[in-house]
């Protein structure tokens, strides 16, 4: 029997980078969008290497079951993704959630009937054009479930996304990896959208102390919601982080910038509504939040 493909659904920067890397290394993949793109693409490693790949892609799913789902659509699509996908998934199907912020997985978890994970990574990688996708910049990849459960099957994944050259370690405290992944995504990915510039630039000095600013309250409402950073502690931690991925991924296009420079909606409130309610929940004031939120739901348009 010919092994069942991986589906990826939401061809965009992660979803490609993703599909391209299994297909690369020898897995069947099928990814699935809303239009269809070329089966011949090409991948820009960080090296600069160029590798061509044949990558099938659908508008709806093929009759063949996946052996695997990895939704890697922009967090306000999840849901509506999920739905005109949930008809064809059973209980036996893993569900895997690549999204930022922190508002879908908890309601997929719920709604999926199998198993569910959730990936956080810190990969950089943005689309050229519909036939090349570079991946900017190496990172590391967390996977687990929300209640600590399906650890094999974790597990599993994070040999095969390891091996696809994707390091990926199963994790049994994914939530607390994804309001780190938040905090991190809330001091760069509205700053290089605002400002359109990459996330290496964000150490000019023209925008240190924006950044500076933003990991602040962060910092604070962290502590508030009891998330250490994985390293340090308290302001230091969060501050030895964010620039840490700033170096990682400098020539990376955020997916927040690439959204403002197609005109395509945000993931703003998926990144910075957590926080600003989490602000609300403690009493904490935070203004530098608050205003790049504004700035970016005025900008961007409606989803």
């Amino acid at each position: 029997m010919a092994p069942r493909p991986h589906w990826i659904v939401g061809p965009g920067a992660i979803g490609r980078l993703l599909a391209l890397r299994l297909a690369s290394a020898g897995h069947e993949v099928v990814l699935i969008g809303r239009r269809p793109l070329p089966d011949h693409q090409t991948l820009i490693t960080p090296e600069g290497d160029a590798l061509a790949v044949r990558l099938p892609t659908r508008i709806a799913p093929p009759d063949e079951a996946p052996c695997v789902v990895h939704l890697t659509t922009k967090a306000y699509a999840a849901e509506t993704a999920f739905a005109g996908l949930a008809a064809r998934l059973d209980a036996a199907t893993p569900l895997v959630l690549w999204q930022n912020g922190f508002t879908a997985q908890p309601r997929l978890t719920d709604r999926h009937p199998g198993p569910v994970l959730c990936a956080t990574t810190t990969e950089g990688a943005f689309v050229e054009d519909d036939r090349r996708v570079v991946h900017a910049g190496h990172g590391e990849t967390a996977l687990g479930a929300l209640d600590g459960r399906h650890t094999e099957l974790a597990a599993s994944l994070a040999v095969t996304l390891g091996a696809a050259g994707l390091p990926t370690a199963a994790v049994p405290d994914i939530r607390r990896r994804l309001w780190q992944k938040l905090a991190v995504n809330a001091a760069i990915n509205p700053l290089v959208a605002h400002h359109r510039v990459r996330n290496g630039e964000l150490r000019a000095p023209r925008y240190r102390d924006k950044v500076e600013a933003v990991i602040v309250e962060v910092a604070a409402l962290m502590a508030a919601e009891g998330v250490t950073p994985p390293q340090g502690d308290g302001l230091a931690g969060w501050r030895a982080l964010v620039w840490k991925v700033v170096t990682a991924t400098a020539g990376n296009s955020a997916s927040m910038l690439q959204d403002v420079l197609a005109d395509r909606p945000t993931e703003h409130e998926a990144i910075l509504g957590p926080l600003l309610e989490a602000a609300t929940r403690h009493g904490l004031a935070t203004p530098v939040l608050a205003k790049l939120a504004r700035r970016l739901a005025e900008t961007s348009p409606g989803c």
